[in-house]
């Protein structure tokens, strides 16, 4: 086992435009900027750290950036395709949640119920997953 191997610290997530992105988290996840990077020469990006309770996801902003392909918007069929797949949060209320996105016209990709945990996947602004659940 390596063992200088320490915390995770980010999610790295593309996106189209930075500003609707950084609005959709903030609203509906309530991540906040952390740092604003500004274009970055090297990787010609505009990047972003939003966090939310020690948590970090990274925003990439490219000038001409490439769609999702469609198979990535749905979880079982993302889920088979190879790569990293989405970003997972737990709640301890999934009604108030759903209720709460969908009065904010968040797109509600999947919902079930496995055993005893409740599963909802939502699309970002961009149709990138993220997972919710109530254990």
């Amino acid at each position: 086992m390596v063992e200088n191997v320490k915390k995770a610290l980010h999610v790295g997530i593309s996106v189209s435009n930075m500003e609707v992105s950084l609005e959709w988290y903030e609203k509906n996840l309530g991540f906040k900027l952390l740092k604003d990077d500004g274009f970055v020469p090297p990787l010609g990006a505009k990047i972003c750290f939003i966090g939310k309770d020690g948590f970090e996801l990274e925003l990439f902003e490219y000038k001409e950036p490439k769609p999702i392909p469609e198979e990535r918007k749905t979880p079982n069929t993302d889920l088979q395709t190879i790569g990293t797949k989405h970003v997972a949060f737990m709640t301890d209320d999934m009604k108030a949640l759903k209720e709460g996105f969908v009065a904010n016209g968040v797109d509600i990709a999947h919902e079930v119920t496995m055993g005893a945990e409740a599963v909802m996947f939502v699309r970002d602004p961009d149709g990138v997953l993220i997972e919710f659940i109530q254990k």
